[in-house]
């Protein structure tokens, strides 16, 4: 064995035994392990896969917002926990990198510092849309429709996706529920019954805080966080589905990563190990959101023939 692939494969040990770091302004997101994540092996031939300037710089940096529960930032403001940090932790022991998050203001601030070079790749959740993979690769990993949760006790008799007709749903700017909202709202106009009046914020914990103040009625998050946020926080929220009559679709939430890096296909090919060694259905299964599962990940969905 040569003394370079002796020092790499010292160097993917250490990375999957210290877990992730914190570099500059990015929040550790190496807290609570992933199941069984503690046991994946480095696999050399993706390794070499990575673009050049991923491997030399030992490193996989993440866009992220606060988006439970994708990433929950603890109050210390350093600490992530979530599905987000439990993938991005797999992925990158099995490609024998560290991964970083970075914390940023939403969707539109994710892709533009991708594309500007800041960050490498934003895990979602953000819809594979073909119009998106014009610059970007996607990876699909889950699927979910839009729900909608509402403080228990709400007097605004909001006791199913129609009930929002005319009432105030705060979002998350440029999400797919903000898409999801459009369509219902267009359903309630074909019912004869008033739009929904749209509050965009910048993450769902402004979402759930304007629902709970009084300034909406309603929080529009994806199903998974809807399930999340009533578990954690059990007896004071509810929440109902968007139906298909109403403009739901099932949609396909990913990975996003700039075509221009060529780093997508290793990404790709990383999922699928994920995969097949299980570790993907127990992560799943660990955060309560067997539902919205995925047989297998797919590349570039909104484009594939």
């Amino acid at each position: 064995m040569g003394s370079s692939l002796r020092q790499w494969r010292r160097s993917a040990l250490a990375v999957a035994a210290a877990g992730l770091a914190v570099a500059g302004c990015t929040v550790d997101d190496g807290a609570a392990a992933a199941p069984s994540a503690a046991a994946l092996t480095a696999i050399p031939a993706l390794h070499d896969q990575l673009p050049p300037a991923v491997k030399d710089a030992g490193v996989l940096r993440f866009a992220g917002d606060s988006h439970p529960p994708y990433r929950t930032v603890g109050p210390d403001g350093k600490t992530v926990t979530g599905i987000d940090h439990d993938f991005q932790q797999a992925l990158g022991q099995i490609l024998g990198v560290r991964t970083e998050t970075t914390i940023v203001s939403g969707l539109p601030a994710a892709l533009q510092g991708m594309l500007s070079g800041r960050y490498d790749a934003f895990n979602g959740p953000v819809k594979a849309t073909a119009e998106r993979e014009k610059q970007f690769d996607t990876v699909t990993w889950m699927t979910t429709r839009t729900s909608y949760v509402v403080p228990t006790g709400s007097a605004a008799g909001i006791k199913q996706a129609a009930d929002l007709c005319g009432k105030r749903v705060a979002v998350v700017t440029a999400s797919v529920v903000e898409d999801q909202l459009a369509k219902l709202s267009a359903f309630c106009e074909r019912s004869q019954k008033p739009a929904v009046q749209v509050v965009g914020l910048d993450d769902t914990n402004a979402t759930l805080l304007a629902a709970k103040s009084g300034r909406a009625e309603a929080a529009g998050m994806t199903q998974a966080a809807a399930i999340d946020v009533t578990t954690q926080q059990k007896g004071q929220y509810e929440y109902v589905t968007q139906s298909e009559e109403q403009g739901a679709t099932k949609d396909n939430l990913a990975l996003y990563t700039p075509k221009a890096a060529k780093l997508g296909p290793v990404l790709q090919k990383a999922f699928e190990e994920l995969f097949r060694n299980g570790t993907y259905t127990r992560i799943m299964q660990q955060w309560g959101l067997s539902e919205v599962t995925v047989p297998q990940p797919v590349f570039d969905a909104a484009t594939a023939k």
